[in-house]
């Protein structure tokens, strides 16, 4: 509760304070509203009219030919697998690693360190990777979209600084309990780590459901394409010409193009968003720690 005997320039700062950043999340909001109320949108609308955040006419046009197959629903299943099994993935080799090379015993520790520095600056590219990928009989498989990018350098440097950063007395504590370096990672540093465990793993799942490009080069079965692939094809087909969809199909009927783009953003972005609030209160904490020191 505010003191009675604050100034009138406190007061006053607090007001053009709360001011500035309502209006600063209105405006950083406005982007999403305009995007679904487009996508209830007819096209004619979207043709006319250059910004609006209610249309006139709702329609249902550009969903309706989203959803017109089960396709879409086998694909939004496969990138949820891909998003679950890849976070936990990724979790796990990073975590590890950040640990083993958080400790100072560990032998030859500045030269993984290095290496790890190394793939950050330099990488074999697209072609050395899909060979590599081909060679290890990976292709049309899921383990192709997922160990390539098994762990990120960035996020490795960021938690290992944090596990450097706990205290050493809790470690040598639980190894005079008799705990192993296993014992030691798994029930003393896992749950201190909880809001790196939640942050890493919201950037890990973001990077996973997003991903289409990897997807499209080593997916060729188009009943494993997860979300992302399949709307970028259903984008492309609303995109054609008149002559080029009688070559597709002659009952096929043209979707609203504007409004296809608009759903497919909305149905592309809602289900990840709808992850962040069960981590909200450990992400704000998280993205911070591990990147102050060294």
């Amino acid at each position: 509760m505010r003191s009675k005997y604050d100034s009138i320039g406190e007061r006053a700062f607090d007001i053009f304070n709360y001011l500035f950043l309502a209006l600063f999340a209105f405006v950083t909001v406005i982007p999403f509203i305009y995007i679904i109320s487009a996508s209830f949108a007819t096209e004619a609308e979207i043709s006319e009219r250059a910004f609006f955040l209610i249309p006139r006419e709702f329609s249902i046009n550009a969903y309706t030919y989203i959803f017109s197959s089960d396709t879409v629903f086998r694909s939004i299943g496969v990138s949820i697998y891909i998003t679950v099994i890849g976070t936990l993935v990724n979790l796990a080799f990073t975590l590890t690693m950040a640990y083993a090379l958080s400790r100072k015993t560990l032998w030859g520790r500045n030269l993984f360190m290095n290496l790890v520095i190394f793939s950050m600056l330099f990488s074999g590219g697209m072609i050395p990777t899909y060979i590599v990928v081909k060679d290890l009989h990976l292709i049309n498989t899921y383990w192709a979209v997922i160990l390539p990018g098994a762990i990120s350098a960035f996020n490795l440097i960021i938690i290992k600084n944090f596990f450097q950063q706990l205290p050493a007395g809790l470690e040598e504590s639980a190894r005079i309990d008799g705990c192993t370096d296993i014992g030691v990672f798994w029930r003393i540093v896992l749950p201190l780590s909880k809001p790196v465990i939640a942050t890493f793993g919201l950037f890990y799942a973001v990077g996973h459901w997003n991903n289409f490009f990897s997807a499209l080069l080593y997916l060729n079965d188009h009943n494993m394409w997860p979300l992302q692939v399949l709307l970028r094809e259903m984008v492309m087909l609303s995109q054609l010409s008149v002559g080029d969809l009688s070559n597709v199909d002659p009952n096929f009927v043209k979707p609203p193009e504007q409004a296809v783009k608009m759903a497919v953003i909305v149905v592309g972005t809602i289900p990840i968003l709808c992850v962040y609030p069960f981590l909200q209160r450990h992400f704000a904490k998280g993205v911070l720690l591990g990147s102050i020191k060294g």
